[in-house]
């Protein structure tokens, strides 16, 4: 499973964070930072998370 951020989309709410702060990472501003690795399955679950908490949708995750 792999986590996509789309940086142009995302507006800094910073929620995929506050939702999953074990995988999502913000830069000074408070906007998402790539995350360039694979999601280990037990935080499966935290990814989908920070994805439905994006209001902007720009976080995808895809299997």
């Amino acid at each position: 499973m792999k986590i996509t951020i789309d940086r142009a989309a995302c507006s800094g709410h910073a929620r995929c964070a506050a939702a999953a702060p074990e995988l999502f990472r913000l830069d000074d501003d408070g906007y998402a930072l790539p995350f360039d690795s694979e999601v280990p399955e037990e935080l499966e679950p935290a990814a989908r998370d920070g994805e439905t908490a994006c209001p902007e949708r720009a976080v995808t995750v895809v299997r």
